[in-house]
């Protein structure tokens, strides 16, 4: 399996890094940036090759990896699948745009190619998606997270309620910081509510999953440290497409 890898930030950093400590045991070929400067220093690291073009890194690959941005997944990920490529997306706040979400999905099974949202800086995915299977009945996600990686300036030391509403509005706003309200929306096929609070007494991003069901309840709390290489990105979300691509590998598959 062929690895091509679309912005070369903090996620694709850390997946080179992985793979220069022998933590990650799938390939990563190409790497493609707006700055071909950048995709050519981070492929140069692990032997890899820079692409100069979004066609040369599909021609090249099997799956693509994007960590870029929101406007790069509706940018270049409906090319990548039009040419009947496997696509891993980062960048989840772009699927809650309900007609770009249907025209990917569609997109995706004409050309026999598959779809995969990593679990991102949030715990307890699989168990969302079962619950589905019977009915849910609230569910919910609180983020906090430090006023410098919100980009907000607070007057004093008490934390402050920045947003609260559903997640299609959160992912707008907060188009870097707050990707995990998609994957959990997705997974849960609800518009989640989200609030989201500038904490300055925390270093840690924090995620709180609360949830209610015929299943019962689950409340699950992630605190996160901030990735070395960008304070908006969790380090649990480049671990979870690092988990990701080792199984796709795998014969043996554990969760969903």
């Amino acid at each position: 399996m062929k690895v091509g890898i679309i912005g070369c930030g903090a996620i694709a950093t850390t997946l080179v890094d992985f793979k220069l400590n022998g933590k990650l045991e799938a390939n990563l070929d190409y790497f493609y940036d707006l700055s071909y400067e950048s995709a050519e220093e981070l492929s140069s690291k692990i032997g890899a090759k820079a692409a100069k073009t979004l066609d040369e890194l599909a021609e090249n690959v099997d799956v693509i990896l994007e960590s870029a941005s929101q406007s790069a997944v509706k940018n270049s990920i409906p090319h990548m699948i039009e040419k009947g490529k496997d696509v891993i997306i980062m960048s989840v706040g772009a699927l809650l745009d309900k007609k770009f979400h249907d025209e990917i999905l569609n997109l995706a099974l004409k050309n026999n190619a598959r779809i995969y949202l990593p679990t991102g800086a949030i715990t307890g995915i699989d168990t969302v998606q079962a619950a589905k299977m019977g009915e849910i009945t609230e569910i919910s996600l609180t983020t906090r997270k430090p006023p410098a990686s919100l980009d907000v300036e607070l007057e004093n030391d008490e934390e402050k309620v920045i947003f609260e509403g559903k997640a299609s509005e959160a992912v707008k706003k907060f188009p870097k910081n707050i990707n995990v309200s998609s994957t959990l929306s997705l997974a849960s096929g609800i518009d989640v509510d989200v609030t989201i609070i500038a904490d300055p007494k925390i270093k840690n991003n924090t995620h709180e999953i609360n949830l209610k069901g015929t299943f019962g309840e689950l409340t699950t709390i992630t605190s996160n440290v901030s990735s070395a290489n960008n304070p908006k990105t969790s380090a649990l979300a480049a671990y979870s497409v690092a988990s990701l691509l080792d199984k796709l590998t795998k014969t043996m598959q554990i969760g969903s």
